[in-house]
């Protein structure tokens, strides 16, 4: 029999962990989140891996215990829970079972959804030893509850927190399988897990971001986020009630285009009178159908584009958004604020390419409702007509521009959408939710992206002046994207 169906139901894990005999720890739960430990208790045998239960429901309590927070249902309360219980677990405990028990601590802080929170949300957590005397390892995630009523928000946290903990002691050097299981017996229409972070000895050799990745793969987030140094964000923290302009691409590898299209659109934005004087959020975005191009998911090409983007100072967001509708709805559930899209002028037919909206009822109209209300604006930068060429050729388009001549500028102003959709965009065009990108430089014009990839691969130098200096460095220092140090040596001799 396999463990999957040795390991059926909820009750079967937290028995098996009860039963094990060298995990002892505490299991701690502020607020809606009081069902973990209930799961343990009810499998039986609960003497066997729980020394202390603890819930603190009551703020004043919480505080008197843990100290005082600005948000109770936060990463940092999590943790200061997970630091304290833990270091209780240990000073009542080494001495008399530190040698021959794994200690953990589990904690959780939970809102779930009511007249005051819009949808219940919480942070789960692990803090626990891999051996006997070993520094503790840590595992923290960020769960949405779907559920409509609360009784069902809970008993899921109790299934999720169950799995999580599980996972961690089963799973722990099997990361994408310890993803899918934190869903057991509950299912990503009740669950939501949009971010997760390991740390510690257990986990020495685990890169984070291909745990988000994971995420998104298999359904249990929609999209993830990077900051340029690599952490993994929480996308509703980064986003809340910000304004939020965003790029995407497919970065394969990252050009002079790319950024100066980002930097050229955040000039304008940050001069929209309801963005000015805000903290705006900038990103560059991959779509996971980006990243599946191939059929199968390359983790270090992956990588070697969060890296080059980060090492030259962007936020990386993927996501499983194929439509642009999509991805401003995503932003719409963190933010009021005004949203902008940065995107050149193959990407802007692809918008009003109908073949994309055939599953919805009202087609590309409804496509086009949802994405332009509430404050959305395309920023579009030009191109010329050899270049669009290039890309209808690789990916045909809606409308290609036919009666232009190859070094002809087009710009959003003068673009060729389908005929009959000509007067749904010229009226996007007079109400400025399609806007063009000024003040660009007009030398990155004719930069091609898969062609600058091909030049990496085949070692033909003159790739290194399409790409940043940062971008360049890092490439030929990793050997990304193909490069072979060897290829320009040969070229050279």
């Amino acid at each position: 029999m396999s463990e999957k169906k040795e390991l059926l139901t909820t009750n079967r894990k937290a028995l098996t962990i009860n039963l094990d005999g060298t995990r002892y720890g505490t299991i701690a739960e502020i607020g809606a989140g009081q069902e973990v430990a209930r799961v343990f208790f009810q499998a039986g045998n609960a003497s066997g891996s729980i020394a202390k239960t603890m819930s603190a429901y009551d703020m004043t309590f919480s505080d008197a215990i843990y100290g005082k927070a600005p948000r109770y249902v936060s990463r940092e309360r999590l943790q200061t829970m997970l630091h304290h219980e833990y270091a209780l677990l240990k000073e009542r405990l080494s001495d008399k079972r530190g040698d021959r028990t794994r200690f953990f601590v589990f904690a959780n802080t939970v809102a779930a959804k009511s007249a005051k929170v819009a949808d219940g949300h919480g942070w789960l957590g692990i803090r626990f030893q891999h051996a006997p005397l070993e520094e503790p390892s840590e595992i923290i995630i960020h769960v949405r509850m779907w559920d409509k009523k609360n009784v069902l928000q809970q008993e899921a946290l109790g299934i999720v927190g169950t799995n999580l903990i599980y996972g961690a002691f089963y799973y722990h050097d099997n990361p994408e399988k310890f993803i899918t299981s934190l869903v057991d017996n509950v299912g990503t229409d009740r669950i939501e897990v949009d971010m997760l972070k390991f740390a510690g000895p257990a986990f020495a050799k685990i890169d984070n971001r291909l745990l988000s990745l994971y995420l998104v793969k298999h359904g249990l987030t929609n999209a993830v986020m990077f900051a340029p140094t690599g952490d993994v964000l929480q996308p509703s923290e980064a986003i809340y009630n910000k304004p939020v302009l965003v790029e995407r691409g497919t970065f394969r590898p990252v050009t002079h285009i790319n950024v100066d299209m980002l930097n050229c659109a955040t000039a304008q934005f940050l001069q929209e009178p309801v963005v000015k004087g805000k903290d705006v959020v900038v990103l560059m975005e991959i779509t996971m159908n980006n990243l599946l191009a191939s059929g199968e998911l390359d983790t270090g090409d992956f990588l070697a584009r969060v890296d080059m983007l980060g090492h030259i100072g962007f936020t990386v967001l993927i996501s499983n958004y194929s439509e642009f509708y999509r991805l401003v709805g995503y932003f719409r559930r963190y933010t009021k604020e005004m949203i902008g899209v940065a995107l050149g002028i193959n990407a802007l037919l692809e918008i009003f390419n109908e073949k994309y909206y055939e599953h919805l009822e009202g087609g590309i109209l409804e496509s086009m409702g949802r994405m332009f209300k509430h404050g959305v604006k395309l920023y579009v930068y030009p191109m010329r007509q050899q270049t669009l060429a290039r890309f209808i050729g690789a990916a045909p388009s809606s409308a290609p521009q036919e009666q232009l001549a190859p070094d002809e500028l087009i710009t959003a102003r003068n673009v060729h959408v389908a005929r009959h959709l000509r007067y749904l965009y010229q009226h996007l065009l007079e109400n400025h939710n399609v806007d063009c990108i000024t003040g660009y430089n007009g030398d990155y014009l004719a930069i091609y992206s898969r062609e600058i990839a091909d030049r990496i691969k085949s070692g033909d130098a003159s790739w290194e002046k399409f790409v940043p200096a940062k971008v360049a460095a890092e490439i030929k220092r990793r050997q990304l994207l193909g490069y072979a140090a060897s290829h320009e040596t040969a070229a050279k001799a």
